[in-house]
């Protein structure tokens, strides 16, 4: 994978708002924001770029670890029991801007369906 915005914000190199950080996952505001709670949630220690590099066997212990970490913010950002919703673009057709893997937290207000 090539370099990123997202590898310079894990780095420190970018400032970011952070909102949880782990051995393996960092989240951060994201600095345009689709909902009132919307946070980017990015593997720290691989190179995977879009949801269709991952390999179960390999990824899964990262992918569990995104899941438990989105699932603490939720709760720490007050949307965990009215509602969120995480989303993974893969690719240029689904919107996707930055290739390093990451999975949007969308909360804080009625998200509409479908999303776009």
């Amino acid at each position: 994978m090539g370099e990123t915005i997202f590898s310079k914000i894990i780095r420190k190199e970018i400032p970011a708002d952070i909102v949880y950080e782990g051995d393996t996952v960092l989240a951060f505001r994201d600095i345009n924001p689709q909902a009132p709670v919307h946070v980017l949630i990015i593997p720290k220690i691989t190179d995977i770029e879009t949801a269709k590099d991952i390999n179960p066997a390999e990824h899964g212990q990262l992918l569990a670890d995104m899941f438990e970490a989105a699932n603490k913010i939720a709760k720490d950002l007050g949307v965990s029991e009215s509602g969120y919703r995480l989303v993974i673009n893969s690719g240029r057709d689904a919107g996707q801007e930055v290739y390093h893997l990451h999975m949007h937290l969308l909360g804080g207000r009625k998200l509409n369906w479908p999303p776009g």
